[in-house]
């Protein structure tokens, strides 16, 4: 499978950044491309190949974080390498990088989950706004705010000046 061997060490690591274990990143990545096989005609090419994987992953990886009732799965984090680079320099450090997890999950969604596909999945805000049904300046103003969330709640922990 061409597709495979194209995506497939991208995909792993944007599922490794999710679940931040190997194991269960691997088990979603063979589930992820299993229902894209059999889903192929399903693509309308409404985003590139490797937005409908990451977001084919992201639902299954939410699938498991549902049935293990677990909502505080830790991410590894990993920094972006775009223009976001105020928060994002500091989760090159792996002591403020915990902390911005752990704070993550106090965002309500959507934004916990735009700010992790704009950092962790490195996905452009026109992808992001697609996985949703919405567009890039939805996805652009929906990231600046949950950035916006994060720094407030560092500040509050003494964690940003």
């Amino acid at each position: 499978h061409g597709i495979y061997e194209k995506y497939a060490s991208d995909l792993y690591r944007f599922i490794l950044r999710l679940c931040c274990d190997e194991a269960l990143a691997n088990d979603i990545l063979q589930e992820t491309m299993l229902k894209a096989v059999q889903s192929a005609d399903r693509f309308r090419g409404e985003c590139s190949v490797k937005t409908w994987l990451c977001s084919i992953a992201r639902n299954l990886y939410l699938d498991h974080v549902r049935k293990a009732e677990n909502r505080n799965v830790p991410i590894d984090a990993v920094p972006e390498q775009s223009s976001d680079t105020d928060i994002v320099q500091s989760i090159t450090d792996a002591d403020t990088a915990l902390n911005i997890h752990r704070l993550l999950h106090r965002l309500d969604e959507p934004y916990r989950e735009v700010f992790t596909l704009r950092v962790f999945a490195e996905l452009s805000f026109g992808d992001i706004g697609s996985i949703f049904g919405r567009n890039r300046n939805w996805a652009g103003v929906t990231f600046y705010r949950a950035k916006q969330k994060l720094i407030e709640l560092m500040k509050e922990e003494g964690l940003y000046d």
